[in-house]
């Protein structure tokens, strides 16, 4: 497959909005694009991982970076960038991991992705919160009760992460598959 200049014009878009939409005021906290983009950039790019993974993660970073701006200027309650942050950039490195396992023609895998990958961030980052002593001001005891709490304090987040990416997940990959032929040209054999 050779990627052309209207396919990394339309990628390229793809991190602008979705970050920009991360930023949106009232929108339900956790619903966003980018664990979405994660698998979407993953299965995209099975050969060249590099692209894969900077995807998703400029489009963290550009919205961090508007939030931060934000936030300097009182517009906002929400910091772009905070002690420990590098772990969430790290998880969602990881969250492309789980595209790499899409077959590109299955609906059935991108399913299957799009409802592991929000889990999987869910876990890891709620223990991390728990473990770290931030906890978001909530200080949940270093004990198995305390993880639990932290694991529930999440679940708004958790709801709101599996549907953001099951439908950001149908938007992308539903959106590529139809504009595939018009955008990527393939190299003859």
């Amino acid at each position: 497959m050779k990627i052309n200049r209207p396919l990394i014009l339309s990628l390229l878009l793809m991190v602008l909005v979705s970050a920009l939409y991360r930023i949106l005021p009232n929108r339900p906290m956790g619903f966003a694009p980018q664990i979405a983009l994660g698998l979407f950039s993953g299965a995209l790019f099975v050969k060249n991982k590099k692209w894969a993974f900077i995807l998703p993660l400029v489009s963290m970073f550009l919205s961090d970076l508007l939030y931060q701006v934000l936030y300097n200027n009182g517009l906002t309650a929400i910091q772009g960038f905070y002690d420990g942050q590098w772990i969430n950039y790290l998880l969602f490195a990881g969250m492309t991991c789980f595209g790499f396992l899409i077959k590109t023609n299955k609906i059935g895998n991108m399913i299957v992705a799009a409802l592991s990958a929000p889990t999987a961030y869910f876990l890891v980052s709620n223990f991390f919160v728990w473990a770290s002593s931030r906890g978001f001001g909530l200080n949940r005891p270093k004990t198995f009760s305390g993880l639990l709490l932290c694991y529930n304090d999440g679940l708004p987040f958790y709801k709101n992460s599996v549907m953001a990416t099951v439908i950001f997940s149908a938007v992308l990959f539903g959106t590529y598959y139809l504009a595939k032929n018009r955008f990527v040209t393939k190299e003859p054999a």
